[in-house]
Parts: C-alpha cells; structure tokens; sequence
C-alpha cells in the first residue's frame, strides 16, 4: 500500500508544482485586487498541499517521528512569515513572500530525505532569519541616508573577506569560513549597495575606474582565498551595474574579455580549478577522483525522468555533498525533472520580479539596488544548476533558499526582504505621483471654474 502511495505521490506532486508555477505567471498579469488576492490564497493551499504529500511520504518511508514535528514547524513557520507581513507591511508583494515559502518548502523537503539534522538546522536559521528581515523593509524606507556610505560599505567588505583569508578554514581546497560564517555571502549585499552609493550620482570615467579598483580588490582577495564562485559573482555583478549605469558597451566588452583571461590565468595558476576543468570535459574519464562527484550528479538526473523515482526511491546520497552542491541533483532523482523545470521558472519568476521593481522605481539608488541583488541571486542559480547539469565547471556555489547553508538562507531573506523594501518605496511613489496627479487635476477645474 505505501509503494501505491509513493507512485502516486509523483504525479501528484509534478501537478502540484505545475499548478504553483502556472500562478506564478498568471500573477505578473495586471489584475484587479480581489482576483489577485485569490489567486495568492491558492498559492497557499498548493504550497501546504506539497508539504503535506512530501512530509506523508517521508514518514510512511522512513517512520521517523520528527518528521511530524518538523512537519508542524514548516507550517508555523509559513503561516507566521504569511501573517506578519499582511500585518506590518499591507504593500509588500506577497507573491514574492509566497515564492520565498514554496522555494524554502522545496529545499527542506529533500533536505529531510538527505540529512535530517541539517533540515531541522536549515529550519531554525531560516526562522532566525526571517525574524530579523521583518525589521529590513522599514530600514530601507526610512534610512535615507544609506546612499551616503560608501567607502564604509568598501572598507567593510574588504576587511570581512580579507579576515576570512588570514583567518578563514579551509574547506575543499578554498578559504571559506569564519567561526562557521561564510562572510562573502553577506558581502555580496555590502557590494551592491557600494557599487550603488558610487555610481548614482555619477558615472564618469574616473568613478568608474574607483569601482573597478574596489570591486577588484574584493574579487582578488575571494581568488586568493580559492572561493572562486563568489568571486565570480562580484564579477558579473559589477559588470552589469556598471554597464547599466554608463550604458557603454566598450565597458562591457573590456569587462568580458578581462574576466576571460582572469579564467585562463586561474586554471593554470590553481590545481583545483584544472581538477574541476577536467571533471567537466571528461568525467568519466576520471570517474574515480574529481570526476565522481558531476558523474553521480548525471545519473541522478538521467534516473529520475520527468516524474522522478519517488522520495526514498532513488540514492541521491551517493552524490557528495549533495545538500549543499548538488542539491538540484537530488531533486530531479526524486521529484523529477518537471519538479525541477518548475523550480527553475519559479526562480526566474523572482527575478522578473526584481527587474520589473527595479524598470518601475524612481530613485536611481535604489533602482541600482534592485538591479545588483536580481544579478547576484539569478547568477547564483545559474552557477549552481549549470554546475549540477554539466553545462558549466562545478563552483560550489548552493541554489538560494534551496540548498543546506545558513550563511546562504540569511543572507537570501535578507536580500528578498530589502527587495520588500524597495517594493514597498515603489509603491509610496506611485501614491505621491497619483496624489500630484489629483492635486493637479483639482486645480484646473478651480481655474476653469473660475
């Protein structure tokens, strides 16, 4: 009887994730207020509805009783992070409150079937988190004097990732941690509003050459510390502000071919990066050593199929470092590749979000904002699904919200909860432009009346 359940459970669970994702898009559209408050109720229920079938399955297959706890906590959890921002924030976009849930929900149903442990920690940190990211969207609309620090937004990034490469643990080759804090993550919110703070007011030349000393010095001090997907992530992210603000493609050319040659200049000068170079082009040649960890990745993803094998049906844990790395892996070995695509559209749909309040904001500082966090969450996701699918070389880097990392979780909630924020100042323009509008309008029938 249990296996009928599990079979079924992987249609059911394809549809399910169908269902959100089709919302998702269906939400974009302008709509009245009723029908999109509606539409944001059967997001609900679909998320609740996924949990429940994941957590059932989970415990019918291992008979774990904490399941049912922790299975209580994820629902506490999204019914709390759902009614406070309702309570405090009656303009936040609760599609990006509902993304975050159904994203976080995902990660920690196949973080229960790898690791218990590390979903009931992942379960406390995103909690902690998002407790102190309901403070954030205020901050941003109240502090406006944020635009105004930037060499301390420098000096603090460079000294945060400078002390992990004197200090910082080694952990598969790179310098990574802090006293078990990977500071780059929260850097990489640091940075943005740097690059922001300086090129709002001004983009000349010589502003340009300021950020591309500083954001070089935060991305040679990640490469000598070997964590070289985050630097690649400064990197692309400079790239783009800069280019957005100066709108000049010979920056954007010279950027390109840099990056280039900094990446042929790295696989000669490190050993790991011609280790994982090797393991992309030719894993199986070297199935037995660094090849082993993208060929498990393979055959999960070719195991699963569109439907998946079912939870506790496949062995995603013969991928090393499956929770953190290959996480994507995992869940199209159990949940299946139309999970997976779904999951993919629902973290492309976060970022039209992000780009959309970026277009649509009228404060250029804040517009940047929007526009630096959107290209550092969607190159994320990039890095760790193209490294996951053999597309690219392996970085290390997690899937947002999805993978096992607290220093990833937070800063993510965090990162989503100043989007809330500038979400939040888009809205307040809108309703002083509207009020402009009236005021304007008024005034003319008085004259003409007069």
């Amino acid at each position: 009887m249990v296996n009928v359940i599990v079979e079924l459970s992987k249609y059911l669970l394809a549809i399910l994730m169908i269902l959100y994702t089709l919302q998702c898009f269906q939400m974009v559209k302008k709509r009245d207020e009723h029908r999109q408050r509606a539409m944001l109720v059967k997001q609900l229920v679909v998320i609740v509805l996924f949990l429940s079938l994941s957590f059932l399955i989970l415990f019918l297959k291992s008979g774990e009783l904490r399941l049912i706890l922790l299975y209580g906590q994820v629902l506490m959890y999204i019914a709390a992070v759902e009614i406070l921002y309702r309570v405090f924030y009656k303009k936040a976009s609760m599609l990006l409150i509902n993304n975050m849930c159904m994203l976080i929900s995902t990660g920690l149903v196949i973080l229960c079937r790898l690791n218990m442990e590390k979903a009931q920690r992942q379960l406390m940190i995103v909690a902690a988190g998002s407790a102190l990211a309901l403070v954030v969207p205020v901050m941003i609309r109240k502090m406006s004097f944020l635009k105004k620090l930037t060499w301390i937004y420098a000096g603090l990034g460079v000294v945060m990732l400078a002390a992990v490469f004197v200090l910082g643990r080694t952990t598969f080759g790179a310098k990574l941690s802090l006293f078990g804090v990977q500071p780059s993550e929260f850097v990489k919110i640091i940075f943005v509003f740097f690059m922001a703070s300086l090129l709002w007011k001004n983009s000349s030349f010589p502003q340009v050459v300021r950020a591309t000393v500083i954001a070089g010095m935060h991305v040679l001090i990640l490469v000598m510390s070997r964590d070289l997907g985050s630097a690649l992530v400064f990197f692309i992210t400079y790239l783009v502000m800069v280019y957005v603000v100066t709108r000049n493609p010979i920056y954007f050319a010279g950027g390109m071919a840099g990056g280039a040659a900094a990446s042929v200049i790295a696989y000669f000068l490190f050993g790991h990066v011609q280790e994982r170079v090797t393991a992309w082009k030719r894993p199986f040649s070297v199935y037995e050593q660094e090849g082993y960890q993208i060929v498990q990745s393979m055959f999960a993803i070719g195991t699963g199929g569109w439907f998946g094998m079912g939870l506790y049906q496949g062995s995603p844990e013969s991928i090393p470092v499956a929770e953190e790395d290959f996480v994507f892996s995992a869940i199209c070995e159990e949940l299946g590749g139309i999970c997976a695509i779904c999951l993919i559209l629902i973290c492309m749909s976060f970022f039209l979000m992000i780009v959309n309040i970026s277009l649509q904001i009228k404060n250029p500082f804040y517009k940047l904002i929007a526009l630096g966090l959107g290209t550092e969450y969607a190159f994320q996701v990039f890095l760790h699904i193209g490294g996951a699918t053999k597309f690219i070389p392996m970085t290390g880097i997690t899937l947002p919200l999805v993978s096992y990392g607290g220093s990833s979780a937070l800063t993510t909630i965090i990162m989503l909860a100043i989007i809330q924020g500038l979400y939040i100042l888009r809205e307040d323009e809108d309703e002083e432009l509207e009020r402009i509008r009236e005021a304007l309008e008024q005034n003319a029938q008085e004259e003409i009346q007069a």
